[in-house]
């Protein structure tokens, strides 16, 4: 008795230690989904300054918490190669390969991605708050991530580029046609109108219909047959990956620009004042991470971004002919020369 005891004790032991084991190796598997670019720049490595900085903050957390790509977590990479057209498609094959948790690089995909799936867990980062979920707090459904917006974001490089060229009374906004003119350029409308009225200049959308070089080419040549007094470019993914030729055709216009990206500065490009990527990095894996161990999405406060930073390349500036006002230098996160 006492041996046949003994035996199912060993037995029980064995099976324990062997689901312990299976728990301790279980497989995830995440996909990621950009709005422009390779799949490339979804890596630590990336040559684009952006993805990389924001990777690395992302891949280090999660591994810093348990989730090793290679090892218990595989990851699926998708992009939407600057085609806002395309989205809803990608988002159905992404979907129909069933990964469980789905990280949405801008507001943009993670909307094709909720009208693809109401179950599969998002993770997303919206720029504009355009109706992903209608409380921080408690987003509920299937949604977390990370907002960026600001309206005071919005005044702030409006006022910015009213401070370098006081003269300036109309500002061309570089974007994306399909989100200015649909839900993503109707969330920041109000804050866009208000900033301008406050500061009495008019704003003129330069619309590109993709994120390609001809389309790029084509939208500036178009400014320089009406040319504005300055310039704003919007932080949205999409033009990231051709962020040096959008400073060379700014910098061919002669017109000061405002960036919404520090990487268009260390590109050549005169200013910027936009989010700290490898925050909203972190944040978001932490996110993907609670998930994966069993949280629901809907219960998980959607974090608003709260550090930025404002860069200067003065050497840009020196070329332009603008004399920095000093308040401005003197509030800089950095300047580089």
């Amino acid at each position: 008795m006492r041996r046949r005891e003994f035996t199912i004790g060993l037995l029980l032991a064995s099976a324990v230690r062997s689901v312990r084991a299976q728990e301790r190796t279980k497989q995830h598997r995440i996909a990621i989904v950009l709005a422009g670019g390779t799949i490339a720049r979804i890596s630590e490595r990336a040559s684009d300054p952006t993805a990389r900085r924001f990777y690395q903050a992302f891949f280090q957390e999660l591994r810093r918490l348990g989730d090793v790509e290679g090892q218990n977590l595989t990851i699926e990479r998708y992009s939407g190669e600057g085609r806002p057209a395309s989205h809803a498609d990608l988002a159905r094959e992404v979907v129909s390969h069933l990964p469980e948790v789905i990280v949405a690089s801008t507001g943009p995909v993670a909307l094709a991605v909720r009208a693809a799936t109401a179950t599969i867990p998002i993770v997303f980062e919206d720029a504009a708050r355009i109706g992903l979920v209608t409380n921080l707090a408690h987003p509920g459904g299937n949604m977390t991530g990370v907002s960026l917006f600001d309206t005071e974001l919005i005044a702030k490089r409006l006022q910015i580029l009213k401070e370098v060229v006081p003269s300036a009374s109309r500002i061309a906004i570089l974007n994306m046609r399909r989100q200015w003119e649909g839900a993503y350029g109707q969330a920041f409308q109000p804050a866009y109108q208000e900033a301008s009225g406050r500061l009495h200049i008019e704003l003129v959308p330069a619309s590109l219909e993709e994120s390609t070089p001809s389309e790029y080419q084509r939208v500036f040549a178009a400014i320089a047959k009406d040319p504005p007094d300055a310039i704003l470019v919007t932080d949205i993914g999409d033009l990231i990956p051709y962020r040096q030729l959008i400073v060379e055709l700014v910098e061919k216009s002669s017109l000061p620009a405002m960036y919404g990206l520090r990487d268009y500065v260390e590109a050549g490009g005169l200013m910027a004042y936009g989010a700290d990527f490898g925050e909203t990095g972190r944040r978001m894996a932490d996110d993907v991470h609670e998930i994966l161990n069993g949280a629901n999405p809907g219960d998980i406060p959607v974090y608003q971004a709260s550090k930025f930073e404002f860069v200067i390349n003065l050497k840009t500036a020196q070329a332009l002919g603008l004399a920095m006002p000093p308040t401005l230098l003197a509030g800089a996160d950095e300047i580089i020369e």
